[in-house]
């Protein structure tokens, strides 16, 4: 029996040397070498300055920007704090978030988009994804905004659609997922037009 202890010590401490220590060291020199942005969060600088991350959505409120999903966290597109609503399709307060949203967004988008009702509105648009700061939207969701972007920045309605183009990641693989664009690149590449 002391021989099975003393095995089992032995076996506990070596795994969790191997494991609990070598194994991520590995792993974060590894994600240092070969992926260096993406182990240390995507972050997106301008002018050497660290403006936000490809990875976390943040909020644009201006009518000259695109504007992200809803955020689920509290508060609002706080990267620290990711979260998701916990409201099933049943609930009753679910139905009312999604009914006030619907309202903004017809209020902000059906000026520049004649006939716009609620069912021409994006999904994305109007529910928060499930870590709450999804930092990219649909295609529908960006072109369903592009025309109130050129009308506010007097820009040619094909010059949005073009860098909606640019800034949207396919599927992963070829096929997993949906392509997305990322606002904060996309908003980033509004501004930087002269």
């Amino acid at each position: 029996m002391r021989k099975d202890i003393t095995r089992s010590l032995i076996t506990i401490v070596a795994a969790t040397a191997v494991l609990g220590f070598l194994y991520p060291a590995v792993m974060v020199l590894v994600g240092q070498v070969a992926f260096n942005n993406t182990a240390n969060g995507s972050l997106i600088k301008q002018n050497g300055k660290v403006i936000g991350s490809k990875l976390a959505a943040q909020n644009f409120t201006g009518p000259q920007y695109f504007h992200p999903r809803p955020s689920a966290t509290d508060p609002a597109y706080n990267a620290d704090g990711t979260t998701f609503s916990n409201l099933g399709p049943n609930s009753k307060a679910l139905a009312q978030l999604v009914d006030q949203r619907v309202k903004a967004i017809l209020k902000l988008e059906g000026p520049y988009n004649p006939g716009l009702t609620a069912k021409d509105i994006p999904v994305d648009a109007v529910t928060a994804s499930g870590s709450g700061i999804d930092p990219d939207i649909s295609v529908a969701y960006a072109n369903l905004q592009a025309k109130r972007i050129a009308a506010v920045r007097r820009v040619p309605l094909s010059t949005v659609h073009n860098l909606i183009n640019q800034h949207t990641d396919g599927r992963f693989l070829g096929f997993f997922g949906e392509p997305g664009v990322n606002v904060l690149e996309l908003n980033l590449a509004l501004d930087g037009m002269h």
